[in-house]
């Protein structure tokens, strides 16, 4: 699944009625079998998405986000399908907020990143757990507490992004990195991460290694196992069917 941020004149700013439209979307993605992957996008050549719609949310006094948060994404932490973020143009609040939801971020040169929430008299509250998380300490904090906006080069560096490439290749390479991941089985796909996520969520390495993960048990007891040891002795490609 592809989902465009499609409000370039606000520099894909999102408003409320954006955030249900991309819960929907992403709701849709964990409950059809026939989706495996989504990738998250911008429209234009400009911004990714700079955040929340701040002349919206002036009228409203509020944010109006849904149950999983900015861009329906931020608060989602059950979804076990990957999702890789195409980063066109800059990723500022909210933006980045959705890049640290994502499993694998491929920027644009020109990308710029941050958290400028302190500077209008918010806090990125959809993103700070992630970023902390993510992040060593002090890098974090200095991304959190200053506002400051930083290059696609510092974010790599950071190890907020996979990679960086030029604008006319950002597409390409995001598919390719989506055909990579869509040769191996669905359902070791979801397997591996749902043990990622819950295993970080643990309180030691060995209660991670001890830890419940229903996926991997329908994963092992899969007809795919079977079907990618065969593929494998046949010398051809597996024929996934997620089951």
């Amino acid at each position: 699944m592809t989902v465009v941020l499609n409000r370039p004149e606000r520099l894909n700013a999102l408003h409320a009625p954006a955030h249900l439209e991309l819960q929907g979307a992403f709701d849709e993605l964990a409950a059809n079998p026939k989706l495996q992957l989504a990738i998250i996008t911008g429209a234009g050549n400009r911004a990714c998405c700079v955040g929340s719609d701040l002349k919206s949310r002036f009228h409203t006094g509020r944010d109006e986000f849904p149950v999983c948060g900015f861009a329906g994404l931020a608060n989602r932490f059950d979804l076990n399908k990957p999702v890789i973020a195409a980063i066109n143009g800059d990723a500022i609040g909210g933006g980045l907020e959705i890049v640290l939801a994502c499993d694998l971020a491929v920027s644009v040169p020109g990308a710029r990143f941050g958290l400028p929430e302190p500077k209008v008299g918010l806090a990125a509250t959809g993103g700070l757990h992630r970023l902390a998380r993510q992040l060593p300490a002090k890098i974090a904090n200095w991304i959190a507490l200053t506002g400051e906006l930083f290059s696609a080069r510092m974010a790599l560096e950071y190890g907020l992004i996979n990679e960086i490439v030029a604008p006319e290749a950002l597409l390409d390479r995001v598919n390719l990195l989506a055909s990579e991941i869509l040769a191996g089985a669905p359902l070791s796909i979801r397997a591996t991460k749902q043990m990622m996520q819950r295993g970080m969520d643990a309180p030691t390495l060995e209660a991670a290694s001890r830890g419940e993960y229903p996926l991997v048990e329908r994963m092992l007891s899969s007809r795919e196992v079977r079907e990618g040891m065969a593929a494998f002795l046949e010398g051809r490609q597996p024929r996934w069917q997620g089951r």
